[in-house]
């Protein structure tokens, strides 16, 4: 069994195989998946699932969900669209959802950035300094 160090190591120089122009190459990652499955070397499972963590990150890192607390307008949608494409470049995917539970205002995540702009996280802000 390969221990989780070097695991990690093989996954990294897999992951960056992977890439191509910077950019996470599908057909590449389909290989990668084929291969480890078909042949299963020593320590696969270690090295699939540190693999599958970097894809998932990358993948995290380039998708921004945009939770709203009513339907935003087309203007605002591209208004946004425009402003994350331009602070994390034009391989980023926007996704819009409504959230109702956020009373008002939005919430934007990006990876592991989070923008907090919502009605109830400043509602539960202003509670925590009361109690």
């Amino acid at each position: 069994m390969k221990s989780r160090k070097e695991a990690l190591r093989t996954a990294k120089k897999i992951f960056a195989a992977s890439m191509v122009g910077g950019r996470l190459d599908e057909g590449a990652v389909k290989k990668v998946v084929a291969k480890l499955a078909s042949s299963r070397p020593r320590g696969y499972q270690e090295v699939a699932d540190a693999y599958w963590r970097l894809v998932r990150l990358e993948l995290e890192r380039n998708r921004a969900v945009v939770q709203s607390a009513v339907a935003l307008d087309d203007a605002t949608k591209s208004r946004l669209d425009a402003d994350l494409k331009k602070k994390y470049g034009p391989q980023i995917s926007t996704e819009f959802t409504v959230v109702p539970e956020l009373l008002g205002g939005m919430k934007i995540r990006v990876g592991s950035d989070v923008w907090d702009g919502s009605v109830k996280n400043r509602l539960e802000r202003l509670s925590e300094k009361f109690n």
